[in-house]
């Protein structure tokens, strides 16, 4: 097959490359990123089959599959058109970065003109592809920002640093008006202080987190025992590769006006 032209695009996915390699090989997973009814054989002479969202069909067949490295197929539209069923190659090369996964794809063409026509509708599938991933490595976001929020009123300060080590990187480090932080001694002193400064206080999150991609905001308030509110913001939680958090960064919503 002469396939002299290709079509390259590199992003990080923020999990380890094992992590990454399983939306290859369970069905499941794979139909996450291209859509429902989507299956793929990992084995070489496997079948590959993609339904698109808008029921635009795809085949191709497994070329080579190394765990948790490289995945190669070819690819092809069942209408024949832009590209007839076996008429290209894909390959998707995985390779661990420090920030997660290095994924590069290489999409070899028959045609130059390929390359504009399929630029974009690599940009989304790839961004769909970080997302379904990010999805699973995150599933317990909401649990973690819930343990974070509870730790400030954890009045044990072994207590605070069991929290801390479930939920964070140790290097985490958070940010607002007040803290510039890093790293679980510093957090750990700090929560116990701010029970000092403010008695009573406890930090409550309200209503559901917002995810994308490894990053979470969420809405809380700090209130008094009887459950009066004291003031309220919204936290940016940043997800490491782990699923633990690396970063935290609270922002106050300003005061009403009178």
């Amino acid at each position: 097959m002469n396939l002299p032209y290709q079509l390259d695009r590199s992003v990080i996915i923020q999990a380890p490359p094992e992590t990454v390699f399983r939306f290859f090989t369970d069905t499941a997973r794979w139909a996450a990123w291209w859509g429902t009814g989507s299956t793929i054989d990992p084995k070489p002479g496997g079948a590959v089959y993609i339904r698109y969202p808008n029921a635009i069909e795809a085949s191709g067949e497994v070329i080579e599959i190394e765990a948790p490295r490289r995945l190669v197929f070819t690819f092809g539209f069942n209408s024949g058109k832009p590209i007839a069923v076996g008429g290209s190659r894909v390959s998707i090369l995985l390779k661990p970065d420090s920030h997660g996964t290095l994924v590069t794809l290489i999409h070899d063409l028959a045609e130059e003109s390929l390359r504009a026509e399929l630029v974009q509708g690599w940009r989304y599938q790839m961004s769909v592809f970080s997302n379904a991933v990010s999805d699973e490595v995150n599933a317990g976001a909401s649990a973690a920002v819930d343990e974070w929020f509870s730790a400030w009123a954890i009045t044990d300060a072994s207590g605070r640093l069991e929290t801390l080590r479930r939920i964070a990187e140790p290097d985490v480090q958070f940010r607002d008006r007040f803290s510039l932080l890093a790293g679980f001694e510093d957090l750990v002193v700090h929560l116990g202080a701010s029970q000092r400064f403010m008695p009573g206080i406890r930090l409550e999150r309200r209503g559901e987190i917002r995810h994308c991609q490894g990053t979470v905001l969420a809405d809380w308030a700090a209130v008094t025992a009887d459950g009066t509110e004291r003031m309220a913001g919204t936290n940016v939680f940043l997800f490491g590769p782990n699923g633990k958090l690396i970063t935290v960064t609270g922002v106050m919503n300003p005061p009403p006006s009178k």
